[in-house]
């Protein structure tokens, strides 16, 4: 066996150790060894792509959703380049990503050779590790250097603050197994791991959970819960125990029964946002979806962040990073607990807080303050729903609403960034058992077809049966219409992308830039692309849908596919403005 087989069997065999069971792979040759390796693991599902862009969000979006490392691999160059943006997505968002760049030796750097750039820290700050892995040479404590390091890139990834890892690793000739002749050293040192299939280095069990920080007993107190992969039941269930209004973006996962579904345009209301500046507001997560909310914090007495999350320790993630968008922080801990005097219900499996849709009123809503959210709520819901409601034909934000209505209990539902997710928020009702995710990190708009691909995939394999699905704009789509793109044999999703066409960028119209004489040409960017055209290309199923009631049909199917709804940008700015006139006026009826 030569040095670089046995280098990347040792790694891929290490990593799997760990508990890696998912790959990405974009074919290139001095990658030969790694991605060879991969494929004859046979605890390692590997997918394929071409684009190493698409590559990178692909396992982006397998990682996100499983809540598992998903290594990424490319040979040396641009190749590695192209990862950067789904790095960087992944550092944000705390999503832990293994990768894995091939490179030249170190003999051939720096001198013209073919394919050669300085790969070393590529990725900047956005990684938590970076390791170049030394060009393998059949020296003593070589296997046992290689599995060591396996195993601190894989609890890098994971740790206490999760994201991205590199390693670049140099291969030289020969790149496949065995070739006679070549005259390259023979490997002989044992490659075999620690007995029983336990990982080179053993990770000690989560820490103790910190001592909760005591909240104060507060009137006017609200929750917000942005962006994140946390359990939202403890919140929601602080807010039914303290009758503290809840405000929750849709990746939040815990605009449930008991949530603001408004909060938007009530925050937008001149009336109501005048009202008293909240005591105290308790974060969680990364609330950085719209102005409102962060200019509501910045009137807050008090705000405490808290740095709960899914995966790793929460106290590490203390000491790291936390979101403070507004700088208005004045406490970072890593758990709450209720005011003196009121006790949190153990988390149970989902939360059903104990009111009807026709009550005006949650029972926990005791005061004045609480009240007043929730007879806003209620008239504004009302008037969210009649305007979106006067016409059959499918808007923005009604399909936003009605989509998100539609999804079968345990379904996921991936957002697009831009007016996608934004129009959720803006128009969802409260709902439990739908997971939705989005790149919330960065919030581009590149790699999302294939993000949503690989979020469907691991959707599928936890066995959990619902249907996957994804709200995109036309953009969004274009930008990564090469995710489309699956080889024969490949791994393929269930996966239903709504698309919504509004012939270039619908953000933009609602933003300063609107009114400049040159709006059209360099932020409208109109493209006259039909999704027919690109759905066609791929070889996918197509649909065209126009009116609200033909929704849930266009919704059945199997397979990736694509459904069309095409708008105009000018009619989805009028429909925003007449909501948040309606939402204004009867806010200001219920005050």
């Amino acid at each position: 066996m030569n040095p670089s087989t046995a280098l990347a069997r040792v790694l891929v065999d290490e990593l799997a150790r760990c508990g890696l069971s998912e790959a990405v792979v974009s074919p290139g040759s001095r990658s030969t060894p790694l991605a060879l390796a991969l494929v004859a693991h046979p605890e390692v599902r590997v997918h394929v792509r071409v684009d190493e862009r698409s590559a990178s969000f692909l396992a982006l979006g397998l990682a996100r959703v499983s809540r598992r490392p998903v290594a990424v691999v490319c040979t040396s160059g641009t190749a590695a380049a192209n990862f950067h943006p789904a790095v960087m997505e992944a550092s944000e968002s705390g999503v832990p990503l293994l990768v894995l760049t091939a490179d030249r030796p170190p003999e051939l750097r720096g001198t013209g050779a073919n394919q050669t750039v300085d790969q070393i820290g590529l990725y900047g700050s956005a990684v938590r590790m970076f390791a170049e892995v030394g060009t393998p040479d059949p020296a003593p404590g070589m296997v046992a250097y290689w599995r060591s390091l396996s195993c601190r890139a894989w609890a890098a990834a994971v740790g206490g603050r999760p994201g991205p890892v590199h390693l670049n690793v140099a291969f030289r000739d020969p790149l496949t197994p065995d070739e006679p002749g070549t005259g390259a050293p023979s490997w002989t040192e044992p490659l075999e791991g620690r007995e029983r299939g336990r990982p080179w280095i053993g990770r000690p069990g989560p820490r103790a959970e910190p001592a909760p920080f005591r909240l104060p007993d507060v009137e006017r107190g609200v929750i917000v819960c942005g962006d994140g992969d946390y359990d939202p039941v403890p919140f929601l269930a602080l807010a039914e125990l303290t009758g503290w209004p809840l405000l929750a973006e849709p990746t939040s996962n815990a605009r449930r029964v008991g949530a603001i579904s408004t909060y938007r345009q009530l925050l937008a209301s001149p009336r109501f946002a005048a009202g008293p500046p909240p005591e105290l507001v308790v974060s969680v997560g990364r609330p950085n979806l719209s102005r409102q909310i962060l200019a509501y914090l910045r009137r807050a007495e008090r705000h405490v962040v808290v740095t709960a999350g899914a995966i790793g320790d929460p106290c590490a993630a203390l000491a790291n990073a936390f979101s403070d968008p507004a700088r208005t922080a004045t406490d970072v801990v890593a758990a709450v607990a209720a005011p003196e005097g009121l006790e949190l219900a153990p988390p149970v499996a989902d939360h059903h807080p104990q009111r009807t849709p026709s009550a005006q009123y949650p029972p926990s809503a005791r005061t004045d303050w609480s009240r007043s959210w929730w007879r806003a709520e209620a008239a504004a819901r009302t008037a969210v729903d009649t305007v979106l409601d006067a016409d059959e034909a499918l808007s923005e934000m009604r399909l936003a609403r009605d989509l998100a209505s539609h999804l079968a209990a345990g379904s996921l539902l991936f957002a697009g960034s831009s007016m996608p997710i934004r129009d959720l928020d803006a128009a969802m009702r409260a709902r439990c058992g739908v997971r939705l995710v989005g790149n919330r990190g960065v919030s581009g708009i590149d790699g999302t077809v294939s993000t949503a691909i690989g979020a469907a995939l691991a959707h599928q394999a936890d066995g959990a049966g619902g249907q996957a699905y994804a709200l995109l704009g036309d953009l969004a789509m274009l930008h990564d219409q090469n995710g489309l793109v699956i080889g024969p044999g490949e791994p393929r999703p269930d996966l239903a992308v709504v698309v919504v066409n509004n012939d270039g960028g619908g953000i933009f119209s609602g933003l300063e830039q609107a009114g400049h004489p040159d709006f059209e040409r360099v932020f409208g960017t109109p493209h006259g692309v039909s999704m027919e055209r690109v759905a066609a290309v791929a070889d996918l199923p197509y649909t065209r849908l126009e009116w609200a009631t033909d929704l849930p049909k266009a919704l059945l199917g199997e397979g990736l596919r694509v459904i069309e709804v095409q708008t105009t940008r000018t009619d989805s700015a009028v429909l925003r403005r007449r909501v948040q006139a309606a939402v204004d006026e009867a806010v200001d009826g219920v005050l």
